[in-house]
């Protein structure tokens, strides 16, 4: 496997190949690591730049490709083009905009912030949490092997699918991937390290409003069970079930199904309204989430989670001379798109900003509704922090 430097130096060989054949040129490298670069591109022109992550695996096979439009044109100056920049997105949108301090957050702005809606991959900042408090208690070391095994595998997005069962990656490189490349396999690896009832307690500890709603906390596997095994008759009877039945369903029968075919998850794309299936939070929930992982993450030994949230962080391209660190996570699902970031700047101020976005009758495409998003919340945190 290539080494960063080596990756990098292939980079700017096909940077210049490219350029001179078709005016694509690689503007910037966001994130260069063994196993992961994240790159900017451009076609020299006035156009959208596009986003490109690339992921390989053990084997050095390349496990995941991702190319999006990067942020591009002016932001919203006025809270009401943010808010009609996001309602462009989806018919249904929540949004916080907060002053995060002293563990609490403070509204800046906000469309139903308090009203519960699907929010994805978000979930994982929960997992995230419970591991930072196993690490804390001496139950869990960052540096501990963690095994992938055909129990655990889960479906994309990630690359922990394709290794070899048996293959050992540290807890630190598991979370890492959670976060930076949302990797449904860690997650799932590291939910059963810690417990469900752990990441549950993650949802009280961290504010959440109604934890009610997502316990049991599902998996990322039992979630794509229950969405493409059966459907919908498996699902109805999970979501008919009070929470012992869920429980019990789940031990019973969801865990004991094959993880559905990868070709299997395009049924999702025709999908939207999932029911009460899935995870759910507040934008007001994810704020407060955050500001308790940025008081875990202060603690000893407990750094690295704040590493993690901060691996993939320059996409909004903030200002670096106010700007330390940008901390985010999205989320995509079924008409469901959300990010949710924390941004500090230099004197330790902290912002946070939650969008979910829903549309009950189409799903929402993230290559064109991502950009518009993105401009929304780099207004939104410049304008917060002008305040």
């Amino acid at each position: 496997m290539a080494s960063p430097a080596a990756l990098n130096q292939w980079l700017q060989a096909l940077n210049e190949w490219l350029h001179a054949r078709t005016g694509i040129k690689l503007v910037s490298i966001k994130l260069s690591e063994s196993s992961m670069v994240v790159a900017i591109l451009s076609d020299g022109g006035a156009g959208p730049q596009a986003r490109v992550g690339l992921t390989v695996g053990s084997r050095g096979l390349i496990g995941d490709l991702d190319i999006s439009p990067a942020i591009a044109g002016p932001v919203p100056g006025t809270w009401d083009g943010v808010d009609a920049a996001l309602r462009s997105v989806a018919p249904q949108v929540r949004l916080l905009i907060a002053n995060v301090s002293n563990g609490s957050c403070q509204p800046v702005h906000s469309i139903e912030p308090d009203t519960a809606a699907p929010f994805g991959s978000v979930l994982k900042l929960y997992v995230l949490h419970a591991l930072g408090g196993a690490v804390a208690s001496g139950e869990v070391r960052w540096d501990q092997p963690l095994t992938v095994t055909a129990q655990l595998k889960s479906l994309p997005s990630g690359v922990l699918l394709y290794e070899p069962d048996g293959t050992q990656i540290s807890v630190l490189d598991a979370a890492a991937k959670m976060i930076s490349i949302s990797d449904n396999t860690a997650t799932d690896m590291l939910i059963n390290l810690v417990g469900r009832s752990a990441v549950e307690a993650a949802l009280t500890t961290t504010g959440m409003a109604n934890p009610s709603l997502n316990r049991p906390f599902l998996t990322t596997r039992e979630t794509f069970i229950l969405t493409l095994e059966q459907w919908p008759t498996l699902a109805n009877r999970y979501l008919a079930a009070d929470e012992a039945g869920r429980r019990a369903l789940l031990a019973n029968t969801v865990d004991r199904l094959p993880l559905p075919d990868v070709a299997a998850m395009r049924a999702l794309s025709t999908r939207t309204d999932m029911g009460r299936l899935g995870w759910f939070a507040s934008a007001s929930d994810i704020c407060r989430g955050y500001a308790s992982l940025a008081d875990l993450a202060s603690r000893p030994g407990l750094s690295p989670i704040g590493q993690v949230l901060s691996l993939n962080d320059d996409i909004l391209e903030l200002d670096p001379a106010l700007w330390k660190t940008t901390w985010r996570k999205g989320g995509v699902g079924p008409g469901v798109l959300t990010m949710a970031y924390l941004a500090t700047t230099w004197i330790g101020q902290s912002y946070g900003v939650t969008v979910f976005a829903e549309n009950r009758s189409q799903p929402i495409d993230p290559v064109t509704a991502g950009p518009v998003m993105l401009r929304a919340i780099k207004g939104a945190l410049i304008m917060a922090a002008r305040r």
